[in-house]
């Protein structure tokens, strides 16, 4: 059984910093390509950052270029999310996703972790 479990998220004032984690198991993790997306309250979910498979350092969003970095640990089935100089607008529940690089329609979903940056 595929699980996706995020860490990490919590309060923090703005300016500050947090690293969100995410462990996959059930999959073979290195086919995969891995995304954190977000959705605040009365929006849309969007994808904050992508690293496809056979790459350790992913692109991340135009909103959050920067400021944010996605990585992932093969040997360990996790990806992070390394969250800086954080803003209110960066309020929102994170979300890691997993997408099969073959087969599109094998795609999963963590069940999120909330970050709220607020003074």
């Amino acid at each position: 059984q595929v699980q996706l479990v995020e860490s990490g998220g919590g309060l923090v004032q703005p300016g500050g910093s947090l690293r969100l984690s995410c462990t996959a198991s059930g999959v073979n993790f290195d086919t995969y390509h891995m995304g954190w997306y977000r959705q605040a309250p009365g929006k849309q979910r969007e994808l904050v950052a992508r690293i496809i498979s056979g790459r350790r350092v992913g692109d991340a969003a135009d909103s959050v270029k920067g400021r944010f970095t996605m990585s992932r640990d093969n040997a360990k089935n996790m990806v992070y999310l390394q969250m800086n100089s954080l803003e209110p607008e960066d309020t929102a529940v994170y979300y890691c996703n997993a997408e099969h690089n073959l087969f599109a329609s094998a795609t999963f979903w963590g069940q999120g972790t909330e970050v709220i940056v607020s003074s």
